[in-house]
C-alpha cells in the first residue's frame, strides 16, 4: 500500500524560535498505530538524546533497549523502570537528526505500549531501540524533550501521523 493511503498526518509542528519542549495532545484514537517524525537540532551543539513522555506519565513505567553506531563503535544500553523513554536524538546545533518512533497499538486498552525507534544522523550516530510503557492506557498525548533540558534550534520539525488498519 502506498504511504499516501496508509499515513494520515495529524498535526505538524516546526519550530520558528528555539523550545524546551513539544507535546501533541488530544490525540483521537481512531487508528490503529502513530509515527512520529522528528529532525531536530539542540542548542547544547552536542549529542543529546531524546526523550518522551506519553499522557503526562512520569512514574517509572518505561523501559527499553538501544543499539547504536557509529564509524569507530557500536554501543547498546538497558533501561528499566525509567520516568521517559529514551532515544536516539540530535547531534548538533542544526537540524540534522531524523528520529521515527512508532507506537503499535497505541488506543487499545488490554495491552501495554510498546514503541520502536531508529535515528539517522549525518555527523553523529545511527541507531534503533525498542520501549516499553507498561500502562493499558490508550496513548493520547505525547511530549518530546532534548536530553539535559537543551532546547530544540528553530527549523526543527515533529510530524504525527496516523496509521490506518490495513
Amino acid at each position: 500500500m502506498a504511504a499516501g493511503s496508509t499515513y494520515t498526518p495529524i498535526a505538524t509542528n516546526t519550530l520558528s524560535t528555539a523550545t524546551l519542549s513539544v507535546t501533541f495532545s488530544s490525540i483521537v484514537g481512531t487508528y490503529t498505530d502513530l509515527v512520529l517524525v522528528v529532525t531536530v537540532g539542540n542548542s547544547a551543539n552536542a549529542n543529546r538524546d531524546l526523550v518522551l513522555n506519553v499522557n503526562g506519565d512520569t512514574t517509572s513505567l518505561y523501559s527499553g533497549t538501544t543499539l547504536g553506531a557509529d564509524s569507530s563503535a557500536s554501543t547498546s544500553s538497558r533501561d528499566s523502570n525509567f520516568t521517559y523513554f529514551r532515544t536516539w536524538g540530535s547531534s548538533n546545533n542544526t537540524p540534522s537528526t531524523s528520529t521515527i518512533i512508532n507506537f503499535m497499538n497505541y488506543s487499545n486498552t488490554t495491552t501495554n505500549k510498546t514503541m520502536l525507534s531508529r535515528a539517522n544522523s549525518v555527523a553523529w550516530v545511527m541507531g534503533a531501540a525498542v520501549h516499553l510503557w507498561r500502562s493499558t492506557a490508550a496513548i493520547t498525548s505525547i511530549t518530546i524533550k532534548n536530553e539535559s533540558a537543551t532546547n530544540f534550534v528553530a527549523g526543527s520539525t515533529f510530524t504525527l501521523y496516523g496509521i490506518q488498519a490495513a
